[in-house]
């Protein structure tokens, strides 16, 4: 890649992570899968993979059970990391901030347009808590399917999004000798300051 330098930067991070996506889309598989990273309550670092749905001049927003891991957790501790790897194209996207929840009617919204076996999966699955078997899951999904049958399946009130507001972006594109060119921006004064960073 040629090298990143602070002109090529769009002012808000947001656009210039759109930039940076709208690329990725056509060239990485399965550009929207990033890392979420949380704290539970004993300050112990958690992380899992989850898919990128949305994002906007607000933040990035993903969905979850709220009494998942990450969900309790973000209840706990709503401060949160996340990182965009592509490898294709050598660059990675982090950004760390406060976690809300999203409004209902948001949530509804998304939820709506999931497939239908993810919708019985998300009413079905207790995330994060222990099973017995595989054919445990497996009646919790019929017993969804039976109560469903034949109607629209709701959003679960134990489901739905939430929007990180990041407070810092870093920018990282990759570079011969790893001298890497990384870019962050940290919220200030209600707008964002620059900074290049050593590799």
């Amino acid at each position: 890649m040629p090298p990143l330098g602070r002109d090529s930067l769009a002012a808000d991070p947001m656009t210039q992570f759109g930039e940076w996506f709208e690329r990725a889309v056509d060239e990485v598989p399965l550009a929207d899968a990033m890392s979420l990273a949380t704290v539970d309550t004993g300050g112990a670092p958690d992380a899992r993979m989850v898919l990128l749905k949305g994002f906007d001049a607000d933040g990035f927003r993903f969905f979850t059970n709220y009494g998942s891991a990450k969900g309790e957790q973000l209840e706990a501790n709503p401060q949160a990391a996340l990182i965009v790897y592509w490898r294709e194209l050598d660059r990675q996207v982090r950004a760390r901030g406060e976690v809300e929840r999203l409004a209902a009617a948001d949530s509804d919204a998304y939820f709506a347009t999931r497939a239908q076996d993810s919708q019985l999966g998300a009413w079905a699955s207790p995330q994060s808590q222990p099973l017995e078997s595989r054919d445990e899951l497996d009646e919790m999904i019929r017993e969804a399917e039976a109560r469903f049958e034949g109607s629209e399946v709701p959003r679960p009130p134990h489901w739905g999004g939430y929007l990180l507001r990041p407070q810092t972006v870093e920018f990282w594109q990759g570079q011969v000798g790893r001298l890497h060119d990384r870019f962050r921006y940290s919220r200030e004064d209600g707008g964002w300051r620059i900074e290049r960073l050593g590799p």
